[in-house]
């Protein structure tokens, strides 16, 4: 999963509109945003294995520390506490949300991912196996995404056109990564995840919320 995890981006921004939606865009991805550098320190594995699945070349082997379901349930507590001691929310609630915004990772990747999730350690692994089928993989990206776009701009749709192109683009992304040519290494795959989440963000946050704080602080 990629672009479908940031549906949930704008649907947790529906329901806590004071958490700025670069974070949420950074929450979601979390899990891979802490994956990369461990890949490239080499704490945690994987080989580019064309064919491994219809749609994802990537043989996820051994990435116990953030990919595991314990490892994804600690990760998500610490999301939520930096937020909490960080952005000093008025209601611990908007932490809880950026919380399971971090979990909410581990299982959309249940559904896309072949059985290389670990319930714990490098044991029991477990997926769903959708990236198999890639025209419903894809679709269900879009869904997310577009679906979660409109769930936080409905009754305000035209204030949304920009970031519906910017998911449009997202989606033609995400395309490219299922049909085009496979990383060239594991640690091309590492550098390209790490500096798409942070463009990514950078740009949420130019499309709404720099322009929701310059319209919060007007008189």
């Amino acid at each position: 999963m990629f672009v479908g995890h940031y549906g949930v981006s704008f649907g947790a921004k529906s329901a806590d509109r004071s958490i700025p939606l670069w974070v949420l865009f950074l929450a979601v991805q979390l899990l891979d945003i802490i994956w990369a550098p461990l890949i490239l320190l080499g704490i945690e594995k994987v080989r580019i294995v064309p064919g491994i699945t219809a749609s994802n070349p990537l043989d996820l082997y051994y990435m116990p520390y953030t990919h595991g379901l314990i490892a994804a349930i600690v990760w998500s507590c610490i999301g939520g506490a930096v937020y909490y001691f960080v952005a000093r929310p008025t209601a611990v609630r908007s932490s809880v949300i950026v919380g399971l915004a971090v979990f909410s990772h581990w299982v959309l990747d249940f559904i896309v991912h072949r059985p290389d999730l670990p319930l714990y350690g490098n044991s029991a692994k477990v997926g769903l196996g959708l990236w198999n089928r890639p025209a419903i993989a894809l679709s269900l990206e879009a869904l997310l995404l577009l679906g979660g776009i409109w769930l936080y701009f409905r009754g305000r749709l035209s204030e949304s056109v920009s970031t519906f192109v910017f998911g449009v683009l997202m989606i033609a992304l995400q395309s490219y990564l299922f049909f085009g040519p496979p990383p060239v290494s594991d640690k091309a795959a590492a550098w390209s995840a790490i500096v798409c989440y942070a463009v990514l963000a950078v740009v949420i946050w130019w499309l709404v919320d720099r322009r929701e704080t310059a319209r919060g602080s007007k008189p």
